[in-house]
């Protein structure tokens, strides 16, 4: 199913206008187990998304790249290809990410006319295509993880969330230590993440700040992340997402990074 964005200018009318359709009653309450069980499920499938990352200074540069997500999420595991359209000086550089339930992620970058370098775990906290994401951020599934619990609830620009805090089953699962997700238990669709390191140091915030909705679910269309760096801000506004697409395991190698 094809779902089409109106360019990022116009995203905020696109999403007002279409989340005012009438929403399903508000669910029972559920505990952190099964909140995480339905967001898990809701992530299911194959998409393949067209979006513009554009990374902003506060010096005043920004630097914009015309980007297209693979992405596989099944019951067990996690696969996405990263491949950049624009500027035409990184086109086609792809970043590939890979992860097994339990199990530590892995990668791999791939650049023209070079050789294909391995991303390792340790490497995972490192940013994909100069952003304030990190692969780790992109390829993690905390719903997945065991340790789920329903910690506060707070409003977010006007929806009632539950805060869900998730825990990695051991540190090599995750480069965090935990991650508080606020979501609509509605829409099954988290509005704010909050990604903390060991120490208890808040090292990445992810804000969902526009949703857009087809007649099956609702998705985010605009994500802001706030990293590490004091200077920077990223932004993901999406353009085209192609959902239900059926992805093999070749489509996920260096060899079909292409396609």
């Amino acid at each position: 199913m094809k779902i089409l964005f109106l360019p990022a200018v116009t995203i905020a009318a696109l999403c007002l206008g279409s989340l005012h359709a009438t929403e399903p009653a508000p669910p029972a309450a559920m505990s952190g187990e099964e909140l995480a069980q339905k967001m898990n499920a809701a992530s299911e499938g194959g998409a393949r998304i067209r979006t513009q990352m554009e990374v902003r200074l506060t010096e005043g540069n920004r630097r914009v790249m015309q980007l297209q997500i693979k992405s596989r999420r099944t019951k067990t595991a996690v696969d996405l290809a990263y491949r950049i359209f624009w500027p035409n000086d990184r086109r086609d550089e792809v970043v590939i990410l890979h992860q097994d339930a339990g199990s530590a992620p892995r990668g791999s970058i791939v650049i023209p006319h070079q050789p294909v370098r391995a991303l390792e775990p340790a490497q995972m906290n490192e940013a994909l295509f100069d952003s304030d994401l990190s692969y780790q951020d992109a390829v993690e599934n905390v719903y997945a993880w065991k340790k789920q619990a329903i910690v506060g609830s707070e409003s977010v620009r006007g929806t009632a969330c539950q805060i869900l805090e998730s825990k990695p089953d051991s540190s090599s699962d995750s480069i965090y230590a935990r991650v508080r997700s606020w979501i609509d238990p509605v829409r099954l669709v988290p509005l704010r993440l909050e990604k903390y390191s060991s120490s208890g140091e808040l090292v990445r915030r992810i804000d969902i700040t526009r949703l857009s909705r087809n007649e099956n679910r609702t998705i985010p269309a605009t994500i802001v992340v706030h990293g590490p760096r004091k200077n920077a801000v990223t932004e993901f506004n999406g353009a085209q997402i192609d959902q239900d697409v059926t992805f093999s395991d070749a489509d996920f190698t260096a060899a079909n990074a292409l396609h």
